[in-house]
């Protein structure tokens, strides 16, 4: 493998997702995003829902995730992580359909509810895909 560049893997408990070589990693990481380069210092790290994005040259890629952990290492970075959808995976009318679904259970809650949590997840996870889809 070339030294300038990161070997990128994204696995979830049903698949491989993706498995390239990159020039740079950005992560929705549990306390913002973080940015990988070639060389970087070890460590692991919390993923939470969000765009998890990849460069390869000029180009930049997005991954729609949910919450998962990443491991980095000098000249890699895998992310195990509970879903992972490319943007044109994701099926727009279904993350909408969700997302309603959501909103709807969401305005008969309270937040003291462990259902309002569960809810809030759903919707920003919908949110995700929505966004993640109209990226491509």
């Amino acid at each position: 493998m070339d030294t300038d560049k990161i070997l990128f893997e994204v696995v979830t408990p049903y698949r491989q997702v993706l498995s390239e070589e990159v020039d740079e990693v950005i992560a929705p990481g549990e306390e913002g995003q973080f940015g990988v380069l070639p060389g970087h210092t070890p460590f692991l790290a919390k993923i939470r829902v969000g765009d998890l994005l990849y460069r390869k040259g000029n180009q930049l890629f997005h991954l729609a995730v949910s919450n998962g952990y990443s491991e980095v290492g000098y000249h890699h970075v895998i992310a195990l992580l509970d879903a992972a959808e490319l943007p044109q995976e994701i099926d727009i009318q279904r993350a909408e359909k969700a997302l309603k679904r959501a909103e709807e259970k969401l305005a008969g809650l309270s937040p003291e509810e462990k259902a309002f949590f569960e809810e809030r997840a759903a919707l920003e996870r919908a949110l995700n895909r929505i966004h993640i889809a109209r990226v491509k």
